[in-house]
Order: structure tokens, then C-alpha cells, then sequence
């Protein structure tokens, strides 16, 4: 018999998932933007002592040519419009865009290359800025990935799946890590359109979405201009304190509600409207460059001045580094080199070339880049053979997953180093290759994280960025 003054194994059970429900609530409003979750990081941080506290990722999306840029092939000369010699091709697969061709006709590089540094890392004379900072650079030669099309590419670099639906790197960052700061999200992007005036490739909000992660952790995209974030501005009529006390009125129904649905994604809401509350003050001044001295622009560019452009998108880089933002996600679009590439890559590396390194030699000086990565990559390389006409002077080249290269700088990463060697048609990989899911689990472990261990339950299965591959590269650690 069952006494009626006590309450059914059900309902205690009940009452105390909510009772734990509120607590967890009032923990989180109490302070939205420290949100430690529970899971597999150990709940309070890195599974590691990390020598990164940041990553700032400089994604040039379109896939720039390495044979250009970072992996000099001196001898190709000889072999100008001689077809790709079937010993280096073996067979694998081209893509539709110069299956039809007669030939695959070679086309060595017009542009030269120099050692530079005392490193003496060989680096392309199109990157006269990046030369400069050789000695402070970790260079891949024997990059790698699967992907040959552009849009899996860049998902598969940016989620570790082709497949959309999965989280991005920015956001398993902050599901592992959580934020630095109280006013400014852990996780943010900018996007900025090329010299060229064309975007070849759009660059969808899945690519830094969470996924299945809770919708908490995806990236929040800023825009040039007075208006960084949409929707953040108080809306006519209603001032701060007003604000202030909408939100706490949203806030209460919505804690009302969820102990009655015991629904995650209620904090989560919460959550990012008391953000966007603390953004209202943080980011306009973040945003405003006024303050930044004549010398941050001679380092950076005078194109920096220009809101969206990229060399103010990587000086905003630094302004969020400072202020302890977690992840920095950078986009540069037009990076595709099909037809006339010596005049497209032309335009595309001054864009980017002197406020790349600006950023690394200004992370330098303010003792900044010894604990902030910097990541600089496309989502795969380019064909050694020409797709169209060829001449020594004009040319295009394919997309190529086989091989293709990136640099690194900063925590954690060996500076003035080489890693990786391709063939002598930076057709095929001859040493060390590194793998999309390899640099995933490397970056995750400069930042303290353990790719194996950094997992999420979802559909009946344990999730992680690297899916069931990826090496950590030690070699290139410092």
C-alpha cells in the first residue's frame, strides 16, 4: 500500500529535474557569458596545459595555388606545355571541368619565389609581406583532403564532414572552452569580398553553425559598417532600461517555461539575448577604428581603413584577440584560378598579403601571438596542369585535393619551419603527408583539447570533429 502522504517515485523523480533545472538557470543568468557546460571537456576547460588560448583563422576560400604561393617547383620549365606525364597522374580522378580536354598541358609558374629569413622558407614573390615574416611562419607543403569540389571542401575543412549538419571548428571550440569575455561572444566571423569584385564561391551560415551542438555555440557574423550586428540596436521608442526590463520580464516566462519543458534551447535563448544585451556597448566601440593610431594602418594597409575590407577585418582580428575572444573566423572570397590566373591571384594576394602579416607581426609586438594561432588556408590547392589555353603568360589551373599547402603562426606551432614535401609537379605528396582531419586535431590540441576526447552525444552516437580519424602533427609543435 502506498502511503498518501508521500509523493509517487515518479514525481520525486520529477521535482528534482526541475529543482536542478532551476538551479542550472539561475547559475546562467546569473552570468550568460562564462557558460562552462557539462560533457566531456572536463567541465572546466582544456584536457591539456594549452598553448593557445585562441585561434584567429584566415580562410581564403576559392582554393589559392600553391604552386604560386608557398611550394616552388624551380624545374617545371622544361616541362612547359608537355602533358602531365601519366607516371605522376596515376590515374585518379579530374574534375568535369577538363575531363573534356584533349590534353592536361603543364604550366609552370610565371611568378618567382626567394628564401627568406634566416629560416630560408622559400616563399612565392607574390607575398612580399609574408616574406617578411618567414621566421615566424610553420609552412605545410603536404596538405590533403578527399573533397574536389568547393562547397564539400570548405565544409569539410570548417566540420570534418562534407555532409552539412555538423558543428563547425569555431563552435566545438566553445562547446569545449566556453568564452573569455562577458561582453562579446565566444565565437565570431567576418566575411570581406576581393579586389576582384566577384565572390566566386558563397559561403553559407552553415559553415559556422553548431549543428547538433546547442545553437549556443555557433558563430555570430559581423558586418562592415554602422550596423555590425542586425537587430542589435534597441528598436524606436525604447531605450536601455527599457531594454533591461523587457528582458527581464522575457526572462521570466521563459524560466516559467522551462520548468515546465525542461527544453535546453530556452537557455540557450536566453542566453544570447542577455549577449546581445551586453554587445549593445561592447561592439560598437570595438568596432570603432578611430582610436587606432597612423601606424596600425602602415602595418596593416591602407585598405584597412575601409570597413569589410580584409586587411579591416584581420585589424579587427586583433581588437577581438585583445578582448578575449575565443574564436575569430575570417573568410576571403575569390580565391578560384580556372582562367587568367596570373591576373586574378595578382589582385587577390595584395588583398590579403600585407594585413596577413601585419596581423602576426602586430600579435608579435603586443606579446600576443605566443598564445593566439593563426591559421592561413584555402579548402584545397591547385592542378600543376593548365585547364584552357595555355601560354607563358596566362593560364588557369583546377581544383587538386592531392596536395596543397598553408601556413601556421603562433601558440603552440614551430616558427620558421617546413613541413611536408610534394613531387615535382605538386601533383602527389613524397613526405609527411597531413590530412584536413590531422591540422583539426593539432589545432584542438595547441588550444589544450584532446580530439578524441571532445565528443557529443547525438542520434545514439558520440560525435567529434575529427569523425574517427586524425593525428595530432607533433613535427610541427614547438
Amino acid at each position: 500500500m502506498t502511503c498518501p502522504s508521500l509523493p509517487s517515485r515518479r514525481r520525486f523523480l520529477q521535482g528534482s529535474m526541475l529543482g536542478l533545472g532551476s538551479l542550472a538557470l539561475n547559475e546562467m543568468l546569473a552570468d550568460a557569458a562564462p557558460r562552462p557546460l557539462p560533457g566531456v571537456r572536463g567541465k572546466t576547460g582544456p584536457h591539456g596545459i594549452p598553448r593557445a588560448k585562441r585561434v584567429i583563422f584566415l580562410f581564403q576560400s576559392g582554393g589559392p595555388s600553391q604552386l604560386e604561393l608557398l611550394d616552388q617547383k624551380p624545374d617545371l620549365g622544361t616541362f612547359f606545355d608537355k602533358d602531365l606525364p601519366d607516371s605522376v597522374r596515376r590515374g585518379q580522378r579530374i574534375t568535369g571541368m577538363v575531363s573534356g580536354q584533349a590534353r592536361l598541358p603543364v604550366a609552370p609558374s610565371r611568378f618567382g619565389f626567394r628564401p627568406c629569413g634566416q629560416s630560408g622558407t622559400r616563399i612565392g614573390d607574390l607575398l612580399p609581406y609574408t616574406q617578411g615574416i618567414a621566421d615566424d611562419l610553420c609552412v605545410i607543403n603536404s596538405m590533403h583532403t578527399e573533397a574536389i569540389n568547393h562547397d564539400p571542401a570548405i565544409t569539410f575543412f570548417q566540420t570534418g564532414s562534407q555532409q552539412p549538419g555538423r558543428p563547425c571548428l569555431g563552435s566545438w571550440v566553445d562547446y569545449g572552452l566556453g568564452s573569455e569575455s562577458e561582453n562579446l561572444p565566444a565565437f565570431v566571423v567576418l566575411i570581406s569580398t576581393p579586389g576582384t569584385g566577384t565572390a566566386d564561391q558563397g559561403l553559407l551560415s552553415r559553415l559556422w553553425g553548431s549543428g547538433f551542438l546547442p545553437s549556443l555555440h555557433q558563430g555570430v557574423k559581423l558586418r562592415g559598417g554602422a550596423e555590425a550586428v542586425l537587430y542589435l540596436n534597441n528598436p524606436p521608442g525604447i531605450d536601455r532600461s527599457g531594454r533591461r526590463q523587457w528582458l527581464d520580464t522575457l526572462n521570466a516566462l521563459n524560466a516559467r517555461r522551462h520548468e515546465e519543458a525542461l527544453d535546453p534551447e530556452i537557455t540557450t535563448r536566453m542566453a544570447q539575448y542577455e549577449m546581445a544585451y551586453r554587445m549593445q556597448t561592447s561592439v560598437p566601440d570595438l568596432m570603432n577604428l578611430s582610436d587606432e593610431p597612423e601606424s596600425t594602418y602602415k602595418l596593416y594597409g591602407e585598405a584597412a581603413r575601409t570597413p569589410g575590407s580584409y586587411a579591416a577585418n584581420c585589424l579587427l582580428a586583433r581588437r577581438f584577440a585583445e578582448r578575449g575572444v575565443r574564436f575569430i573566423q575570417l573568410y576571403h572570397r575569390g580565391w578560384d584560378h580556372h582562367g587568367s590566373l596570373p591576373e586574378r591571384i595578382g589582385v587577390l594576394t595584395k588583398d590579403v598579403d600585407q594585413a596577413s602579416a601585419g596581423l602576426v607581426a602586430d600579435l608579435k609586438q603586443r606579446g600576443l601571438l605566443e598564445d593566439t594561432l593563426i591559421v592561413w588556408s584555402g579548402e584545397f590547392g591547385r592542378t600543376v596542369y593548365s585547364q584552357g589555353s595555355l601560354t607563358k603568360d596566362n593560364y588557369g589551373r583546377d581544383h587538386h585535393g592531392r596536395a596543397f599547402s598553408m601556413w601556421l603562426a603562433g601558440g603552440g606551432i614551430k616558427s620558421g619551419s617546413v613541413y611536408g614535401k610534394t613531387d615535382d609537379f605538386s601533383f602527389n605528396i613524397a613526405e609527411n603527408p597531413v590530412h584536413i582531419h590531422d591540422l583539426q586535431a593539432t589545432v584542438l590540441h595547441c588550444l589544450g583539447i584532446d580530439h578524441e576526447r571532445l565528443t557529443f552525444r547525438f542520434q545514439g552516437r558520440q560525435y567529434r570533429l575529427t569523425d574517427v580519424h586524425g593525428q595530432v602533427v607533433k613535427s610541427i609543435l614547438s
